[in-house]
C-alpha cells in the first residue's frame, strides 16, 4: 500500500498533458507532473517516487528526494514564516515544509536552522514538522556494538562534548576532547560508536579506531596520489580543516596513515608535500 511521505513504487497508468497518471491502489490515480517524467518512462513502467500533498492539498508524485522522509530527523532551512500558520522549511521539495507554531520550542526566524522531525498529522493527512523532535527519539533497546558505523545528526552542545542522533534514532555523546575541532549545530556526518556502557548510553567518535581506520585511509591517500599524477601539497603539517576537507579524517589519523605509507617505502616526503616512491611506481 503506498505511503505519503516515503518513497514508494507505483507503476503508470495513464498519460495526460499535465504528465502521467500512477497507481496509488487505495489512495487513487495520483500525478507525476510532466517535468518530472524520465524520458524513457512509458504505460505499464514502474517507477520510484515520492508522494506528498502540494500547495493545493493534492496528493502527488515526485522522481526528487526530500532532505528528509516520514519518521526521520533532518537540520532544515526557514525559508518563510506566516503568521497565522508557522514556518516553512527548505526540504528540497516544489512545496517548503510546514513546521507549525504549536510544534515550534521557540519561534524560528527566516535564514535560521531548525532541527526536526518529520511526521505525518493523522487529523489533516500532512506531512508536518516538528522541532519537539526528544518526543520521537527510540527509548527502546539498542543493539549496537563497538565499532560499527553509523550516521549522526548533532542535536546540542553539552559541558563535555556533543549530542548526536544516531541513524534516526538513538543518542549518544561525541567528546570534545577527542575531536579536532568544534562541531556545528545540525551538523551530520559517518561516524562510529565508540563504547556501549553498562548503563546503555553510547559513546561515540567520529573516525574509526586502530588498524580498521588506518588502513582504508592510507588506501585512499595512495589512490589520491595516483590521481594527481604522484604529487600531493599534504603532509603531517597540513591544516586539520584542509586534511577532514579533502579525505573525511581527523589529522590524527591522517599522520598514522602517512606513516604507514611511509613504513611501506610506497611514499616519500618531499618539500611541502609527499610523493610516490620509485618502488610504488613501477607496481602499478
Amino acid at each position: 500500500m503506498p505511503q505519503i511521505g516515503q518513497r514508494n513504487r507505483l507503476e503508470i497508468i495513464k498519460e495526460s498533458p499535465q504528465g502521467v497518471y500512477l497507481d496509488g491502489e487505495n489512495l487513487g490515480e495520483i500525478l507525476l507532473p510532466a517535468f518530472q517524467r524520465p524520458d524513457w518512462a512509458e504505460i505499464g513502467d514502474v517507477l520510484d517516487i515520492f508522494l506528498y500533498r502540494d500547495s493545493e492539498d493534492r496528493l502527488i508524485a515526485t522522481t526528487r528526494t526530500p532532505k528528509a522522509m516520514v519518521g526521520e530527523f533532518a537540520c532544515l532551512e526557514v525559508m518563510d514564516v506566516n503568521k497565522k500558520v508557522g514556518a516553512f522549511l527548505d526540504w528540497g521539495l516544489e512545496k517548503d515544509l510546514l513546521l507549525p507554531f504549536r510544534e515550534q520550542k521557540k519561534r524560528v526566524q527566516v535564514g535560521s536552522k531548525a532541527i526536526v522531525y518529520l511526521k505525518l498529522d493523522t487529523e489533516t493527512d500532512r506531512l508536518v514538522a516538528t522541532a519537539r523532535f526528544h518526543r520521537y527519539l527510540d527509548q527502546s533497546e539498542h543493539h549496537y556494538r563497538q565499532g560499527d558505523p553509523v550516521n549522526l545528526l548533532v542535536i546540542e552542545e553539552t559541558p563535555i562534548g556533543y549530542r548526536a542522533i544516531i541513524e534516526n534514532a538513538h543518542t549518544g555523546l561525541l567528546y570534545r576532547s577527542e575531536l579536532s575541532g568544534p562541531l556545528e549545530y545540525g551538523q551530520s556526518f559517518p561516524g562510529f560508536i565508540k563504547d556501549v556502557r553498562k548503563d546503555r548510553k553510547i559513546d561515540l567518535q567520529r573516525d574509526a579506531s586502530g588498524y580498521r581506520r588506518t588502513l582504508p585511509l592510507a588506501e585512499d591517500i595512495y589512490d589520491h596520489l595516483l590521481g594527481a599524477g604522484g604529487h600531493l601539497s599534504f603532509n603531517d603539517k597540513s591544516s586539520p580543516e584542509s586534511i577532514r576537507e579533502t579525505f573525511s579524517a581527523s589529522k590524527k589519523a591522517f599522520k598514522q596513515a602517512l606513516g604507514m605509507l611511509y613504513k611501506q617505502r610506497r611514499i616519500e616526503f618531499k618539500g611541502d608535500g609527499i610523493v610516490l616512491t620509485d618502488n610504488s611506481k613501477s607496481a602499478q
